[in-house]
């Protein structure tokens, strides 16, 4: 098990907005810019991204690996962000363009980035630590504020529930955070029978079983990029940074929560695509 606590410390265009407890107008004005509830900054604002699928043959893998890092540096630059979660899918199928792609890619980010693999990385802990310093699962504290990170998949690309006792033993371990965020590259459950995800219900349990895990987050499946839920607990998908498949647009997602623990997250259409579905709740 592993901890993470290294923190220093855009024109949003085309968002999807959803909100969490309670829901405000969080949609795109005119302008495509983001209408902040609040002037005030955050006491926590990051961004997600994922499938980034860097080297996957007939796609320009450097062009959307670029532009992700080009679109997350000027948001930072503009609205602050404390930190970058790349949840899974960094490369496709080449394990051995991980240093490639944290080296000349990753590390140019201006913030603090945070990775854990997903099934095209085909990592376990091993790989994850002889690349990025850390295992494939650990936990990150900000605060009151903490997060669990799990790998979803062996080093062969096959789905696999996460580590539960894992799970379990570093949400004991965070029971006095205010909120605590779970990131998974692959769901917990499949929805609906056309799902490609992996059904783990005793992980499902864990989840419900904690009520200061407010929400959990994927990558994966490309052309989701809203929220589906288990019981009320919500999951969040971020679409998809690179790859042959997928939404019309390449983004990311941004979640804040201010100093009363309201959580506000939306999806922004960054490669400017007018194709994006918009949800308040």
């Amino acid at each position: 098990m592993g901890t993470r606590r290294e923190f220093i410390g855009t024109g949003l265009t085309g968002i999807a907005a959803l909100s969490l407890l309670p829901a405000v107008n969080t949609f795109a004005t005119v302008n495509n810019d983001y209408n902040r509830y609040s002037k005030a900054r955050p006491k926590l604002r990051f961004a997600l991204a994922s499938d980034i699928h860097y080297g996957q043959t007939g796609t320009d893998y450097t062009a959307n690996t670029g532009n992700m890092v080009q679109w997350i540096n000027v948001d930072h630059a503009k609205n602050h962000l404390d930190m970058v979660i790349i949840n899974g899918d960094l490369v496709h199928n080449r394990p051995d363009l991980l240093s490639e792609i944290k080296t000349n890619y990753l590390d140019k980010l201006s913030m603090p980035y945070h990775t854990i693999p997903g099934n095209h990385d085909f990592a376990d802990a091993d790989v994850w630590q002889k690349n990025f310093g850390y295992e494939d699962k650990y936990t990150i504290e900000f605060g009151d504020i903490a997060f669990v990170l799990a790998n979803t998949a062996d080093n062969k690309g096959t789905y696999i529930c996460p580590d539960n006792a894992f799970i379990k033993a570093s949400l004991d371990k965070l029971a006095n955070k205010k909120i605590v965020f779970v990131i998974l590259h692959i769901p917990p459950l499949n929805w609906v029978k056309a799902d490609v995800f992996v059904d783990c219900p005793e992980t499902v349990n864990l989840l419900h079983s904690y009520p200061n895990v407010k929400a959990v987050f994927h990558g994966h499946d490309h052309m989701l990029d809203g929220v589906r839920y288990t019981g009320k607990l919500p999951h969040f998908f971020d679409s998809h940074i690179g790859g042959d498949w997928g939404t019309d647009y390449k983004g990311y997602r941004i979640v804040e929560v201010d100093d009363q623990n309201a959580i506000y997250t939306y999806q922004v259409n960054a490669s400017q695509n007018p194709v994006l579905n918009s949800t308040k709740f």
